[in-house]
């Protein structure tokens, strides 16, 4: 039934390749904003850079094509003193993408765990913030915010290099 349900959404579904831009960040999702968010943006941000761990949930590797071009000479988000690090120990904040399946769901918490705290977790794509179709099925164990705290979910299969780079923007903006 599932499987069914799976190819009638793939084959007859509507088929949108790109979103509209947002560049205005009106489809960042704040879970938990308030001050709880803007004490640890200001802590983490305030006069340095701050660095990202990619963990990948169980995605399609959409997501992290998008993350990747973050990085080329394009979006250059270093010169936001922004970066990408090899090692959670290092990281202030954790890209998680794609629904957390459950071969996965000990190592994305065990990363979180390895991140200092406070620690920002971003739910990158419609996987890691619904669930996306993956979410009835027997492999998955859902959306991030069942496995690990979210703080932010920027929506979209996958988001554009530029609707993350907004949203990151937006957050760190509103946030001196």
């Amino acid at each position: 039934m599932y499987i069914l349900k799976l190819l009638q959404t793939l084959f007859l579904g509507p088929r949108i390749t790109e979103r509209k831009a947002q560049f205005l960040g009106k489809d960042v999702e704040f879970e938990s904003a308030g001050q709880e968010l803007k004490q640890m943006i200001s802590s983490l941000y305030g006069g340095r850079s701050l660095r990202i761990r990619a963990v990948d949930g169980g995605s399609t590797n959409a997501e992290e094509i998008e993350l990747t071009a973050l990085s080329n000479a394009y979006y250059d988000i270093e010169r936001f003193g922004l970066s990408f690090v090899a090692s959670p120990r290092h990281a202030d904040m954790l890209f998680v993408t794609g629904p957390i399946t459950r071969n996965l769901e000990r190592a994305v918490r065990s990363t979180y765990e390895a991140a200092p705290q406070p620690c920002i977790v971003v739910a990158v794509g419609d996987g890691a913030c619904t669930g996306g179709i993956w979410k009835d099925s027997y492999a998955v164990v859902g959306a991030v915010e069942h496995v690990i705290p979210v703080h932010l979910k920027i929506p979209g299969d996958p988001p554009s290099p530029t609707d993350i780079l907004v949203a990151l923007m937006s957050i760190l903006k509103k946030n001196p």
